[in-house]
């Protein structure tokens, strides 16, 4: 089923548009996604930083849709700073949430499995956080995404560029992409925006690995 969302995608020359973008702002390839004309959605987790993207994205087109996918295991912070943001920006939060509950899966799960048991902890994932994110593509119907990835945060990250097709024909727009930790950082204070310092994704554990979104078909 979440295959069926995309009709038809974005034909373009991929490399030819990476080399146009690749000296562009941020905002101004946030403006190039949108000028597409095309169903387009944001995507963020509210973790360390988000506010960055989301602030560039709103001084661009605030009604585009942000996708946030709370899992039901994010600190108070997170939700503190998603509040925040989504207040300070008006953003157009479009927020998905399992189907099970984190009391329940806990229940089943014994807690939150480790990714070292590779089975369990891909069928957490996929509840938490696939799941919803599905949902979220079948309603809005999207075209473009619009992310915040970086080609510092993984291994990954690393094959991947500013545009980039994922497994399910979607055009992903990445505007800061070879932005660098400092850059970032000093984004966020030059606009004093919140900071969720305290933050903990179930489905990475820890920062180097994916969570599965920009993985998975």
């Amino acid at each position: 089923m979440p295959d069926q969302q995309i009709d038809k995608k974005v034909e373009l020359d991929i490399k030819a548009a990476n080399a146009q973008l690749r000296d562009q702002s941020p905002a101004q390839i946030i403006r190039w996604a949108l000028a597409l004309g095309q169903p387009t959605i944001a995507s963020t987790s509210f973790g360390p930083n988000s506010g960055a993207l989301l602030h560039l994205l709103a001084g661009v087109d605030p009604a585009v849709p942000v996708v946030w996918v709370d899992s039901g295991y994010n600190m108070r912070d997170t939700y503190v700073v998603a509040d925040q943001l989504i207040a300070q920006l008006n953003l157009n939060a479009q927020i998905f949430v399992p189907a099970v509950t984190a009391e329940r899966l806990n229940a089943q799960f014994g807690g939150i499995p480790t990714p070292d048991e590779a089975t369990r902890h891909a069928e957490f994932t996929r509840i938490v956080k696939l799941d919803p994110f599905a949902r979220a593509l079948r309603r809005l119907r999207p075209k473009v995404w619009i992310n915040g990835i970086r080609r510092e945060d993984t291994e990954f990250r690393q094959s991947l560029d500013i545009l980039s097709h994922d497994q399910r024909g979607i055009l992903k727009v990445a505007p800061i992409f070879y932005w660098t930790d400092a850059q970032l950082e000093d984004y966020m204070q030059q606009h004093n925006l919140p900071s969720c310092r305290h933050y903990f994704d179930p489905t990475k554990v820890d920062s180097g690995r994916e969570c599965g979104l920009h993985t998975a078909a």
